[in-house]
């Protein structure tokens, strides 16, 4: 789980074709035709804040949770730009404890694979099944097991002016997970020198399946799953799931 140390000051960089404003209109589509049109909502592992930031300029007063402290120095300094009022809290998302419920729940870019033991979802669920409020919605994506399979065991190198990486990737097709070690090379002064410096991480694939199971023994309920990446119905090849689950008791 402790990922994102030094990667947090590159990540934008590498994250800039991203489709959040794509992302941010479906969940606010999502909210809003289930009369959620302001109020409190968190972001469950909000990394630097960028889907924070959008839900914010919809309106909603946000809060944020993640467990590095690097990825919410960058959100806390987005937030010094733009002026608006978003609480940030250090935090495993298996622990989170918030000072109330929220309207609506919402959590992207993977964080849930972060999750690698299936035990660890159902907590994560369950936290959330207790802060939202009466009928509160919960909308979260997550990566398939195709999709890491697709990756497989590859490498991935991408060279930027500013700053480049080389990706080695490995999956296992037994246990579903996922793991990535990343050398960063980051571009200092104005003598053609870069520092490096290495990351690595360990995420796990999941089956709808799985998923909706999680929901079902955390209390929750789910209502809808579409692909994230098309909006469309999910199938064997979708990579990135988007799901959508109600609070329904405590």
């Amino acid at each position: 789980m402790d990922s994102y140390n030094e990667f947090a000051s590159v990540y934008d960089i590498f994250m800039d074709e991203t489709p959040y404003e794509e992302w941010k209109d479906r969940i606010v589509e999502i909210l809003r035709n289930h009369n959620i049109t302001d109020g409190l909502v968190l972001d469950l592992g909000c990394g630097t804040g960028t889907m924070t930031e959008l839900l914010a300029a919809e309106g909603y007063d946000m809060t944020g949770v993640d467990l590095s402290e690097d990825m919410l120095y960058e959100a806390m300094e987005k937030r010094t730009q733009s002026g608006q009022d978003i609480l940030y809290l250090c935090q495993d998302m298996r622990e989170f404890e918030l000072y109330g419920t929220m309207r609506a729940i919402v959590s992207v870019c993977d964080s849930i694979n972060y999750l690698t033991d299936i035990n660890d979802v159902i907590q994560t669920f369950k936290l959330v099944n207790n802060y939202l409020d009466p009928n509160g919605l919960f909308i979260f994506d997550f990566n398939t097991v195709h999709k890491y399979s697709e990756i497989g065991d590859s490498v991935i190198a991408e060279n930027r002016e500013e700053c480049s990486f080389i990706w080695d990737n490995y999956f296992d097709e037994e246990t579903h997970i996922n793991e990535y070690e990343i050398a960063f090379f980051v571009a200092e002064g104005e003598d053609d020198l870069f520092r490096r410096f290495m990351e690595q991480h360990v995420q796990r694939g999941y089956e709808m399946a799985e998923i909706k199971e999680c929901i079902e023994k955390a209390g929750l309920i789910f209502e809808k799953a579409i692909d994230s990446d098309t909006g469309g119905e999910v199938t064997d090849s979708t990579e990135r799931v988007l799901v959508v689950a109600r609070e329904c008791g405590k």
